[in-house]
């Protein structure tokens, strides 16, 4: 049997309460052809998500040079050997493989196993997968006798300018509520900026620094943030290196709270010099943090303008493996309404500074295509089924991975409506009516104001796209 992995294997995991990564490839057997393929996880077997799908590249990898829609000719040759290794067209696999348990042999063994249509059965290893060390908490001490409730504040950097550092620092100082102790860790920033980020908090106990031993980049670097907040903490707040914090921004944070996991506020936009942009972030779309499958598909909370309970860390801690293009505040915007609810304070709470150094600017993460755009496009049918296509892969499996960890961790906990959102998502590729649900959820994106930027209508052009190609998929391939 001969297999091939699009993509490596991530060479090691971080798992906590349960995990998931995406593996996608091509598989057949000259010998026989394969019924059915399954992942194995330690001895353990797991389903594959889709199997016998076409792809082209595999026949070509092997017979470079000839034309694969040459095969009615190549059939009728009794003597070609080519007829088995055209199996290879069907030959496409993708999915998730869930961890739940603790390597057995200091890693995981990750292989596939095909049940032929002979009786017989093949497995072929994938690879090993180590488990991730975890990080510890900073020993930290909080202000003695204080009243107010303990906020950690995760601050993540990585060459932060001294400028914009020193001003978002000087505005953390400044917070009227007084029992809070910021965790720094810095993603390798190069030696003058990180002596720059010393020299910026030295005296200051209140601010604890810690460098990262390699680059981890933002999604990465943000989640050890947050295992580094201290023991103790009640409540934990993120930081970007370059804001701007109103001084009652976290006492109002701590005030509309109330029962939810999670609060966030409106944050002004504002250039690297103070210029205004906008008054609010939300001047191009509607504000949404109730509706579980709109925040799944596109998120609403920003990471620096909200403040959660610590406990929600436990569910949190560790993110997603780093597979696809995660965001650490969607994330984490995710774990808590799965949990529960999430307050939004309708007032700028701080100032975003937007500049080109900025990892998502305000303009990028509320971009909507206009509908004229839209149908223009449509006129470019092979460019937009390639689109399709890569929304699939990039989103469709990005969301799915997020709802399968969702699951594993929070599912015997979470409220029965939620579950079955994320279940929904997860089957969506075998369900005509989730297909139908996001055209319609996709349509009325397009008029009025939209709350998930199209991001719906993109999901729903993904999924008619799978479903389109298995069932339109034939043995052999066709022009």
């Amino acid at each position: 049997m001969q297999v091939q992995l699009d993509a490596e294997l991530p060479g090691e995991v971080a798992v906590g309460s349960g995990t998931a990564i995406f593996v996608c490839g091509w598989c057949f057997s000259p010998e026989s052809q394969i019924a059915s393929l399954a992942f194995v996880l330690d001895g353990q077997p797991q389903p594959v998500d889709s199997a016998a799908m076409p792809r082209l590249d595999p026949f070509r990898v092997l017979h470079p040079g000839l034309d694969p829609f040459a095969t009615a000719e190549l059939e009728r040759d009794p003597g070609s050997l080519l007829d088995p290794e055209l199996r290879s067209y069907r030959s496409g696999f993708w999915g998730l493989v869930r961890i739940d348990r603790p390597a057995s042999a200091g890693a995981y063994e990750l292989s596939l196993r095909a049940e032929l249509e002979d009786g017989g059965s093949v497995e072929v290893e994938l690879g090993r997968i180590a488990t991730a060390a975890s990080t510890d908490a900073l020993p930290a001490a909080w202000p003695a006798d204080a009243a107010e409730p303990a906020v950690a504040i995760a601050m993540a950097t990585y060459d932060p300018p001294a400028d914009l550092l020193a001003r978002q620092l000087d505005s953390i100082r400044a917070q009227t509520h007084t029992n809070w102790i910021c965790t720094i860790s810095d993603d390798c920033s190069r030696p003058e900026r990180y002596a720059a980020i010393e020299r910026a908090i030295a005296g200051d106990s209140r601010f604890v620094l810690s460098r990262s031993p390699r680059r981890l980049g933002f999604y990465r670097n943000f989640e050890r943030a947050l295992a580094l907040v201290p023991v103790g903490a009640e409540y934990v707040a993120m930081a970007d290196q370059d804001d701007d914090w109103r001084p009652d921004k976290l006492v109002r944070l701590l005030a509309e709270i109330g029962d939810a996991q999670l609060v966030y506020s409106d944050a002004r936009v504002v250039t690297r010099d103070g210029e205004l942009i906008s008054e609010t972030w939300w001047n191009r779309r509607r504000n949404n943090h109730s509706d579980l499958l709109s925040l799944l598909v596109a998120n609403s909370v920003t990471g620096a303008a909200s403040l959660f309970r610590r406990g929600l860390l436990d569910y949190a801690l560790p993110f997603p493996p780093a597979q696809f293009h995660h965001y650490h505040d969607h994330w984490v915007g995710l774990v808590a309404l799965s949990l529960g609810e999430i307050a939004f304070v309708p007032e700028p709470l701080y100032d975003y500074v937007q500049h080109g150094q900025a990892s998502l600017g305000h303009e990028a993460a509320n971009r909507m295509p206009s509908l004229r755009s839209r149908v223009a496009d449509h006129r470019q049918l092979g460019q937009r089924v390639k689109l399709w296509r890569l929304h699939y892969f990039v989103d469709i499996w990005r969301l799915r991975q997020a709802a399968a960890v969702l699951l594993m961790r929070a599912g015997r906990i979470m409220a029965p409506g939620k579950r079955r959102t994320l279940e929904r998502f997860l089957a969506a590729d075998g369900s005509l009516r989730s297909l139908l649900a996001f055209g319609l959820r996709g349509a009325r994106e397009l008029v009025g104001t939209p709350e998930t930027l199209g991001a719906e209508w993109a999901l729903f052009h993904a999924l008619g796209w799978r479903r389109l190609v298995g069932l339109s998929a034939r043995p052999r391939p066709q022009r």
